[in-house]
């Protein structure tokens, strides 16, 4: 690894609770690699590690892209000197891509046309491209009124899954995706998304078939450079997510699927992305195929899982590669366990039949995203928060959700 080439996370998503930038700070601060973030306050987890270099004031949002853009200019500053550019977030991602030619001059980051990273972020875009290029997708419908609704319903069935197109344009306090399960709850997240979100900045809302999870959730990480070879690419399988059956990795296993890699691998060249990738599969065992679900062109949270048995990984990868240095084969480590404990421990600990044995995968992961030996702070304090945030929502407030 090259010190000389520091790193800013960048961040557009104000959530504390973001176990991915904590990741990327022990993952490259282990390696000697001088990290910097920008953190919404010294409250947030990620502010304690040892391995953060320097933490940074929080900016403007990404739908201010001049005053961002500045923002990070005086950041450069402070730092120094060129800096590696590491957004964590969809919002983020898009942002470099598209202003890359205003942050050049002061960071360093996998330059890829323009239009790629929201093509596939925009979920109304990712279903028509999977579509013109053939790679397996759930049917989908996108309703315009209610009527569509209930004719979406009628045709794909019921439960239902319901995404919002661009999630990074959320309001707070609501979830990208969500399972529907009768008619009734598809047609409130319809006008929820009217009356919470009236000038249609997430939307459309996007109803989908759901396919059932007998095949099981997979996901696939994986870095191309600048000729669209996929340096390092790995498949895991997703045993807990939360929300349940429609969110990120709670707790998945490193696991070898050379069919599965061969079609991420051959999606992600197809929509020309390059840098890190982030994308969700379900396996439709009566069709026998895998179907593209989502499409992050950013490093995943859970990232982590796929550490090598010498200890590489993405945010490694990427900066190997970003500092001009050869990328060596992956080692891989299948099998290789990660547990996010506090969402985790939120979705078990009220199941009476699973508290016996709700200690157990704790204990057998062999990656946690927030307990480290060598680095406790964060953990401390993400379970001191989350005590308050449970409190919190005991005297009847209800904490905004975690984002993905």
């Amino acid at each position: 690894m090259d010190p000389g080439l520091p790193v800013l996370l960048l961040r557009t998503d104000r959530n504390r609770f973001h176990h991915g930038s904590l990741g990327a700070i022990r993952s490259l601060g282990r390696a000697g690699v001088p990290v910097h973030a920008m953190l919404e306050d010294r409250a947030s987890p990620a502010s304690r590690s040892r391995y953060l270099y320097r933490g940074h004031p929080w900016g403007p949002p990404a739908e201010r892209p001049a005053e961002l853009a500045a923002h990070l200019h005086r950041i450069a500053e402070r730092i120094g000197g060129p800096a590696l550019l590491l957004p964590v977030d969809d919002a983020g991602a898009l942002f470099v891509a598209e202003h890359a030619e205003a942050l050049a001059s002061a960071f360093v980051f996998p330059r890829q046309d323009r239009d790629v990273p929201r093509r596939v972020a925009d979920k109304s875009q990712l279903i028509a491209a999977l579509r013109e290029h053939g790679v397996p997708c759930p049917q989908s419908r996108t309703p315009r009124g209610a009527a569509d609704v209930e004719d979406a319903a009628a045709e794909l069935g019921l439960p239902l899954i319901a995404k919002w197109a661009r999630p990074w344009r959320l309001p707070p306090g609501m979830r990208s995706t969500t399972v529907a399960h009768t008619l009734d709850e598809a047609y409130r997240l319809f006008a929820a998304g009217l009356r919470r979100d009236p000038d249609g900045g997430a939307g459309p809302l996007i109803l989908q078939r759901r396919i059932p999870p007998d095949g099981g959730d997979w996901f696939f990480h994986g870095y191309f450079d600048a000729s669209l070879d996929c340096l390092f690419g790995a498949t895991g399988r997703k045993h807990l997510a939360h929300p349940p059956q429609a969110g990120h990795t709670v707790a998945g296993e490193w696991a070898r699927n050379p069919e599965l890699e061969r079609l991420a691998v051959r999606t992600a060249q197809l929509m020309g992305c390059r840098g890190p990738v982030d994308l969700d599969f379900r396996f439709d065992a009566g069709t026998g195929a895998y179907h593209l679900l989502d499409f992050n062109p950013r490093l995943g949270a859970q990232f982590r899982l796929f550490t090598d048995r010498r200890g590489l990984d993405l945010v490694r990868v990427l900066h190997l590669d970003q500092s001009g240095r050869d990328v060596p084969p992956a080692l891989p480590a299948f099998g290789r366990r990660l547990l996010v404990e506090n969402h985790y421990l939120r979705q078990t600990l009220g199941r009476p039949l699973l508290r016996a044995g709700t200690l157990r995968p704790l204990r057998e992961a062999d990656e946690l995203a927030w307990y480290a030996g060598d680095d406790l702070p964060p953990f401390l304090a993400m379970g001191g928060q989350s005590v308050l945030r449970a409190a919190g929502g005991a005297r009847g407030r209800t904490p905004r959700p975690a984002g993905r």
